[in-house]
């Protein structure tokens, strides 16, 4: 993006459409062609972009300008675009978790099942690992912002921790053989439905529990918490006046959510999409071997022949020597 369009981005985003008169566009905010989850700023599709679980581009209108006009048109008129929000949200959770179980149910019949105790030590483990790794990722972040102090102080709350890890791993070793104990054992994070294992290391942990998927799904779901507080009793108050039905209408034209496993399809497509790519690019790498070895073979041909000239000029200067030598022989006598 070049620096005039970052400016008229900002612009955008401070006036709203009209900040140059009347807009051209034919669209407003209220349209149901806008995704209103964006006007929120809570559209799944721009949190997670650019991770590995990108959903692509919103199927939706995402435009900054209609969210400056929704904020100010918001100030004197309710439009109810927190439920249709909070229904959004609820259905792209709603699809995570669903992933999230089969992903437990997947781990459940490939791993070796543990005894009660030894999975109550294994969880012992893995809950202090991920706490490490929480405010390992915090410390880093404060470290980052300038926040020294509230960063050391995180880092003694982590030696304490990293402490109390290593006498739970120590119960956990001694409650099993050997050769169990080296199995990876893996679990589920509870938040972006990723594998963790019970032998990462602090720094892979902090890197999850302070990637952008993570921080992502993080945000999707302590936004909809707020959402459920504020816009919940909002949506029964809607239900017992009887204006739901209205909004029902509306919303099931233009209903799009990221839910009844849409997560799962667009990440089959995004794989698709990548293989695809992959593939093209096995085609081409190919086509240029081949092209390289026709190349080396017309090379190749090329001095074959003129090798072969050559020695057939040098066989004739060899013919045309001893003519000449036999025909001065015979003058001689």
């Amino acid at each position: 993006m070049s620096a005039t369009d970052q400016m008229r981005a900002m612009l955008d985003q401070l006036m709203g459409t009209t900040r140059n008169g009347e807009d051209g566009r034919g669209l407003k905010f209220s349209d149901l062609r806008v995704c209103k989850s964006f006007l929120l700023d809570c559209c799944p599709h721009d949190i997670l972009a650019s991770t590995r679980m990108d959903l692509g581009e919103c199927p939706k209108v995402h435009d900054l300008a209609f969210r400056a006009d929704y904020e100010n048109a918001a100030k004197a008129r309710d439009y109810y675009y927190d439920i249709e929000a909070m229904e959004h949200l609820q259905a792209f959770i709603a699809d995570c978790d669903r992933r999230t179980e089969a992903a437990k149910q997947r781990l459940k019949e490939t791993q070796e099942e543990l005894t009660a105790e030894v999975a109550e030590k294994a969880n012992a483990v893995h809950g202090l690992a991920e706490e490490i790794g929480k405010k390992l990722a915090k410390a880093e972040a404060l470290g980052e912002a300038g926040e020294v102090e509230e960063s050391m102080a995180l880092m003694k709350e982590i030696d304490e921790l990293r402490a109390k890890k290593i006498k739970a791993e120590h119960e956990y070793r001694t409650s099993m053989p050997a050769s169990t104990y080296q199995q990876q054992k893996l679990r589920v994070c509870e938040v972006c439905s990723a594998y963790l294992g019970i032998h990462d290391n602090d720094i892979r942990l902090a890197d999850h529990f302070g990637g952008k998927l993570h921080l992502g799904f993080l945000t999707i779901r302590e936004k909809l918490i707020e959402l459920e507080k504020t816009a919940g009793p909002r949506k029964a108050e809607l239900k017992r006046s009887g204006k739901i039905h209205e909004r029902e209408e509306d919303r099931m034209r233009s209903r799009y959510f990221v839910g009844g496993r849409e997560l799962d399809r667009r990440s089959r497509v995004h794989r698709s999409r990548s293989r695809e790519r992959s593939r093209r690019g096995g085609e081409r790498s190919e086509r240029s071997e081949r092209s390289e070895r026709k190349e080396r073979e017309k090379e190749r041909e090329r001095n074959d022949g003129r090798r072969s000239r050559s020695r057939s000029r040098e066989r004739g200067r060899n013919m045309n020597s001893r003519r000449r030598s036999h025909s001065r022989d015979r003058y001689r006598r």
